[in-house]
């Protein structure tokens, strides 16, 4: 007959193998998507909790009572949140995206393949940054529609063109094999990256990215595999429509 107490670990077992992540966040894709991806990608079972947002104000119920209960403290109540298994909040996205790459297989086989995986990622979050610099969304201020329009052409004709080539030279530096991964020869977190800024841009700026990338034969490698991973196929077919 077996002890209470061996019951009891089953139990616990049990329930932290059924237990699910939660990743909480205003329904778009934003600064959240690259998780919902990760987690996508290497097949994890999470809750994809929205805030639902006021098309007319911008405004969120959901989120402003997430705050008031103290479920956003560990982003110093802003979102994305991840809540792991064990109750531990975790704030900052790209912090989030670290802490999945590293507990599904994402972030290489050694220190060195992390630190490359990394860097790649970094790389771009500063063509990110420097579109937002630019100035030509439609969320900038202080430009008239003709001046946003200049800056946008000078962006996808000139700027992006440069930077994702000296990020294509990099990749070749360090040797990123053909089968369509930055780095080894699986699936990674700088992967998923590239193919956020090449594949999940703005449906408005999707004709002119593609020509910005046409002459970046690994960077193309590297989205359409992840674009082709059936679990991504899936996800992006079936995921919510939003406003951005």
């Amino acid at each position: 007959m077996c002890s209470i107490q061996s019951v009891l670990f089953v139990l616990f077992i049990l329930q932290q193998q059924s237990s699910a992540l939660v990743l909480k966040y205003f329904d778009i894709r934003g600064a959240a998507e690259t998780s919902r991806i990760l987690l996508t990608l290497a097949g994890e079972q999470f809750d994809d909790v929205r805030f639902k947002i006021d098309e007319t104000t911008f405004k969120s119920t959901a989120f402003d009572t997430a705050k008031e209960n103290g479920d956003l403290k560990a982003n110093l109540n802003r979102a994305p949140v991840l809540v792991a298994n064990d109750g531990t909040t975790i704030g900052q996205s790209r912090s989030i995206e670290r802490y999945i790459s590293k507990q599904f297989n994402l972030m290489g086989n050694s220190p060195e393949e992390e630190a490359v995986i990394d860097c790649i990622a970094e790389h771009c979050r500063d063509v990110k940054d420097a579109a937002t610099r630019k100035g030509f969304s439609k969320f900038t201020r202080n430009k008239t529609e003709e001046e946003k329009a200049v800056a946008r052409a000078e962006w996808f004709n000139d700027d992006l063109p440069t930077m994702l080539g000296k990020i294509e030279d990099y990749l070749k530096e360090i040797g990123s094999n053909s089968n369509g991964c930055s780095v080894g020869s699986s699936p990674s977190y700088a992967d998923v990256v590239i193919w956020s800024l090449l594949r999940d841009c703005p449906s408005s700026d999707t004709k002119d990215m593609l020509k910005a990338v046409e002459d970046c034969q690994k960077l193309n490698s590297i989205a359409d595999n992840i674009a082709a991973h059936p679990n991504v196929s899936s996800y992006i077919k079936k995921r919510p429509k939003t406003m951005f």
